[in-house]
C-alpha cells in the first residue's frame, strides 16, 4: 500500500464497509459493453481505465452512462466475487446502484455504494487507498417511509399480491427513496431489457421471480435477448450458452411478457403515444421514446424494468415529470451542407461525450429534416456516450418543434466545431483502413425502410466472396420486408438476417473466428465493438458499408460534409 487511507465520507446509497485500492477515474462508465462480467476486466477501449481489473478496487466513478444492462453486469460480478470491494459516485445513479441491491435483497449479497458530491468526489484523484466506513447518512429526501403508498402499495409490500410482487415493490421502493420521489405512479407498459443473458445470477432472479408466481401487471414487450431463439442450434452456438440464454427468454415469457425481442421497441405497432407513461429499459430505445415519441420514462435499469411491470408501479420522478424534461445545455452545430446517414450516429456519438448526464437540445439541423431512421441512429449513440435519458432537437422533437422552445432558460452552451466532428469520427474508425471481412448491420434493429435502403443500394452488385454481412431485425420487421420482397432480394446477394438478438450480444460462431476488421453504420457497436468482439471496427455510412460488401475494402474516405 502506498500513501496514507482516507477515509470517506458520503451519502449511503447502498449500506457496507470495505477497504481496498482506489480506482478513480472522471470519465463516467458503461458497465454493459464496459465491464467484462467473468473477468471484471474493464474492455470499453475508449475509457481511461481500459484493462484494468476490478475484483478488490474500491471503484470511483462519477456516474454510470450507456446500457441499462450494466446492473445485470454489476450483479455477475458481486455473485462471482470479481466485482469491486466498493463504489464510489460524484452523484446518485441508478443502473450501478440498481445491480446491486438486487444482489442485496434477492441474493444476500452486497457491495458499500456512496455517493460523495462533486467536491468530495474529485478530491480523491490521487488518493491510493480508502476506507469506506459504515455510515446511517442518507441522501437528503430518499427513505421508503417518506414515499406515499397507495392501499394497493400496502397490500403488495405487506405480500397480499404473492411473493414476486412482494420482492418487486421491495426493490420498487428503495429505487424510489433514491430518485427522490414521494410518491409511485401508474404506468402503460413496460420494455424489458433484462431478458440479455449476463450470466447465472441473471437467469437465476428471473426464475426465481417466476417461480415466486410473478406475472406482469401491464402489456409487456421484450428486449432483443442473446440469441437468435429459432435458429441458435443450427447456427452453431453452444448449447450451455444457447440454452442459459433461452432459458431466461422463456422466464420473462412465462411471467406474461409478449416474446417482441427487439431492442426497437418504437418500431411496433404497440409503440407509446405522446405524454403516455412506460416504464422502458434498453437505453436507445428509453431516448427515443421520450425524445421522439414524447413518451414518458426514465432510463430504468435492467431488473427494475421488470419489478415495475410486476407491480404496474414507478417512482414519480425523472422524465415523468415535466420539469425533469427541459434541457441544461444547447450544443450549437457549425453551417452543414447535405449530410449522408453516417453523420447522424456520429452526431449522437459526439453530442453524447458532451452532454454528460445533462438533456441538451441540439441546434443547427433542423434545415436537414432527420427522417425516424435518422433519429434512431442518433438516439442510439447519443446513449452510449450519455447518461441523459432523452434530447431536444430544435425544429424536430416534438418539444422543440419550435426554434424557440426553452429560449429562456439559463442553458450551459457549447458550440461544435468541424474539428470534433473529425476527430470523433476517428474514435469510431479505431481500425485500420484496408480489407474488411464482415459488415454489422442493425444496432439498434433494422427497419423496414433501412431493410429498403439496403436492398436498393445492393441492386446490381456483387457481394465480395470474402465479405460476410449481416443484418439483425426484430421478428415482425423481418415478415414485412420478406412481403415486400426485400429479403429475397437480399439474401441473393449474401446477407444473413438474424432475429431476437442484436449485435451487442453476438459472438462467435456467428461473427467467424477469422474475421479481423467488422465494418458497421451504428455509432453504438462502433463504440462497443471494439471491447466486446476484440476485433477492430471502422465505421461509415450505409453505402460505404455496402462498398465494402462489394469491394472488400474500406478506402477510410472522410465525408465531405465533415470538411
Amino acid at each position: 500500500m502506498n500513501g496514507p487511507v482516507v477515509d470517506i465520507s458520503g451519502y449511503e446509497l447502498v449500506p457496507g464497509t470495505a477497504e481496498g485500492p482506489l480506482l478513480y477515474s472522471d470519465v463516467p462508465l458503461s458497465f454493459w459493453g464496459g465491464v467484462e462480467p467473468i473477468t471484471g476486466e474493464v474492455i470499453d477501449r475508449h475509457h481511461p481505465l481500459s484493462g484494468r481489473r476490478l475484483a478488490g478496487q474500491v471503484l470511483a466513478i462519477p456516474s454510470s452512462r450507456g446500457s441499462c444492462s450494466g446492473s445485470g453486469v454489476i450483479l455477475e460480478l458481486i455473485l462471482n466475487g470479481q466485482g469491486p470491494a466498493a463504489i464510489l459516485l460524484e452523484r446518485p445513479e441508478a443502473i450501478i446502484t440498481l445491480g446491486v441491491i438486487v444482489a442485496e435483497e434477492v441474493f444476500g449479497q452486497s457491495i458499500p455504494v456512496h455517493c460523495l458530491g462533486t467536491e468530495a468526489f474529485r478530491s480523491l484523484a490521487g488518493t491510493t487507498h480508502v476506507r469506506v466506513p459504515g455510515t446511517t447518512a442518507a441522501l437528503p429526501a430518499s427513505t421508503t417511509s417518506q414515499i406515499t403508498l397507495t392501499d394497493g402499495d400496502r397490500a403488495m409490500l405487506d405480500g397480499r399480491h404473492g411473493d414476486a410482487a412482494q420482492v418487486a415493490m421491495r426493490i420498487v421502493l428503495r429505487m424510489a427513496a433514491i430518485e427522490g420521489a414521494s410518491e409511485l405512479i401508474d404506468i402503460s407498459q413496460a420494455h424489458i431489457d433484462g431478458c440479455i443473458y449476463t450470466g447465472p445470477g441473471g437467469l437465476a432472479f428471473a426464475e426465481r421471480l417466476r417461480d415466486l408466481g410473478g406475472k406482469v401487471a401491464v402489456p409487456t414487450t421484450l428486449n432483443a435477448i442473446s440469441v437468435d431463439q429459432r435458429r441458435w442450434r443450427t447456427q452453431g452456438i453452444e448449447t450451455g450458452f444457447g440454452e442459459a440464454a433461452s432459458r431466461l427468454a422463456d422466464a420473462y415469457v412465462d411471467m406474461g411478457a409478449a416474446p417482441s425481442f427487439t431492442c426497437a421497441p418504437y418500431l411496433l405497432e404497440t409503440a407509446p403515444k405522446r405524454d403516455e407513461q412506460i416504464v422502458w429499459a434498453e437505453s436507445n430505445a428509453v431516448v427515443y421514446a421520450n425524445s421522439v415519441l414524447a413518451a414518458r420514462t426514465m432510463k430504468y435499469p435492467d431488473y427494475l424494468d421488470i419489478c415495475i411491470a410486476l407491480t404496474g408501479r414507478a417512482p414519480k420522478a425523472g422524465c415523468h415529470l415535466d420539469r425533469e424534461r427541459q434541457p441544461k445545455l444547447r450544443i450549437t452545430l457549425p453551417q452543414l451542407p447535405a449530410v449522408d446517414d453516417s453523420f447522424y450516429p456520429l452526431l449522437g456519438y459526439l453530442t453524447g461525450l458532451l452532454a454528460a448526464d445533462d438533456i441538451p437540445i441540439i441546434d443547427g439541423i433542423g434545415h436537414l429534416a432527420p427522417d425516424s431512421d435518422d433519429l434512431k441512429a442518433y438516439g442510439a449513440a447519443f446513449a452510449t456516450t450519455s447518461g441523459a435519458p432523452m434530447f431536444h432537437i430544435a425544429g424536430v422533437t416534438p418539444e422543440a418543434k419550435d426554434a424557440q422552445d426553452f429560449r429562456s432558460l439559463a442553458l450551459r452552451e457549447v458550440v461544435v466545431t468541424h474539428a470534433e466532428l473529425r476527430q470523433a469520427w476517428g474514435e469510431l474508425n479505431g481500425a485500420e483502413v484496408g480489407s474488411v471481412d464482415l459488415i454489422s448491420l442493425g444496432n439498434p434493429h433494422f427497419s423496414v425502410t433501412e431493410i429498403a435502403s439496403l436492398a436498393a443500394l445492393c441492386i446490381g452488385r456483387t457481394k465480395h466472396p470474402d465479405v460476410a454481412i449481416i443484418v439483425t431485425c426484430g421478428r415482425w420487421t423481418l415478415e414485412e420486408a420478406t412481403r415486400a420482397g426485400h429479403v429475397e432480394e437480399l439474401e441473393g446477394f449474401g446477407v444473413q438476417f438474424v432475429t431476437d438478438t442484436c449485435w451487442c450480444m453476438i459472438v462467435e460462431p456467428l461473427i467467424p473466428r477469422h474475421v479481423k476488421t467488422i465494418m458497421t453504420n451504428s455509432g453504438k457497436y462502433a463504440h462497443y465493438g471494439p471491447g466486446l468482439t476484440g476485433r477492430g471496427l471502422r465505421f461509415g455510412s450505409l453505402s460505404a458499408c455496402v462498398e465494402a460488401a462489394a469491394s472488400g475494402q474500406d478506402t477510410g474516405a472522410i465525408p465531405a460534409w465533415i470538411n
